[in-house]
């Protein structure tokens, strides 16, 4: 049975449909049905929710398959509204390590996440303080791409925006420079708020510093300032150009934001945000070859 013993996969099984029978569907956008049989979940809508095939949700419930994976356990997790304890509890009994918060595997607190559940008017998601994003609602990923599943430094948008060019392909050329320098004075005051030894901003700074001349030159300036609400021009690929406003509400420790994106006045993008539904997803483009070892850009103009 993999590294996990029988004891354990048991209880896996055991816990796993504890937690499910408690969640009513209400609690997580999914309609009660005039057949339910109880009032929690049923196995096939836990494993949708958590991306998983049937079968294999079946399997972990019976305390049998394969041990899951870290990202499944994070999957899992969402899917069922745990909190962070039992999240732990959920990476422990699955011989999983427990992922630092902030990483791409970050516990998403309930709350936001039943208020992105609510969002289903308007492009949401949920990222951390350094642009990794955690879950996103389906108008998010038509309007910027599925960026949840990312893994390693990759993860991060700041990490792709000074490393792989077709990144910003999401904005216009106009106004990257704007966006380099909102970026990086976001990225030290995050780095501020956590802990100076911090292993994931240590690495971050690191790669960029020696990768990016855009980067080193605009952290060289010492802006600092969060991004709590912003204007943007995003560029989607069918729609074209649509302007928002970027709207965040902040976890108590800062380390993640619950991010939406509104119409902005004056335009008309309230009428292509409601086209987003029609066109769907677009794609988040792959680079065909390794990340490239410079920047994507040249440095920009110092000011005087």
């Amino acid at each position: 049975m993999d590294a996990m013993s029988a004891v354990k996969y048991a209880e896996l099984g055991a816990f796993l449909r504890s937690r499910r029978e408690r969640i009513r569907p209400g609690d997580v956008g999914l309609p009660a049905g005039p057949r339910r049989r109880v009032p929690g979940l049923r196995r096939e809508e836990v494993a949708q929710l958590a991306g998983a095939s049937v079968d294999y949700y079946n399997e972990l419930e019976r305390g049998a398959g394969s041990q899951p994976s870290e990202q499944m356990i994070a999957a899992l997790a969402r899917a069922l509204r745990l909190s962070a304890d039992e999240r732990d509890y959920l990476y422990r009994l699955a011989d999983r390590p427990v992922p630092v918060q902030g990483g791409a595997a970050s516990h998403v607190h309930p709350g936001m996440l039943d208020l992105l559940g609510r969002m289903t008017s308007t492009p949401a998601q949920v990222i951390t303080d350094l642009h990794v994003t955690l879950v996103q609602n389906p108008l998010a990923v038509a309007l910027v791409g599925d960026q949840s599943g990312l893994r390693g430094p990759r993860a991060s948008f700041v990490h792709r925006w000074f490393t792989e060019p077709d990144t910003r392909r999401l904005h216009p050329e106009a106004d990257h420079e704007s966006q380099s320098r909102a970026f990086v004075a976001d990225l030290r005051a995050a780095a501020a708020r956590r802990d100076a030894k911090d292993p994931d901003v240590g690495s971050m700074l690191r790669t960029l510093l020696a990768v990016s001349p855009e980067f080193a030159t605009l952290w060289a300036d010492h802006d600092v300032a969060f991004r709590r609400d912003d204007r943007k021009r995003i560029v989607h690929p069918t729609l074209g150009v649509i302007e928002v406003n970027c709207l965040n509400l902040f976890s108590e420790d800062g380390r993640q934001r619950l991010l939406w994106f509104t119409p902005a006045v004056g335009t008309d993008s309230a009428g292509l945000l409601e086209l987003l539904a029609v066109v769907g997803t677009q794609e988040v483009v792959e680079p065909e070859v390794s990340p490239p070892t410079r920047t994507a850009g040249s440095p920009p103009r110092r000011r005087g």
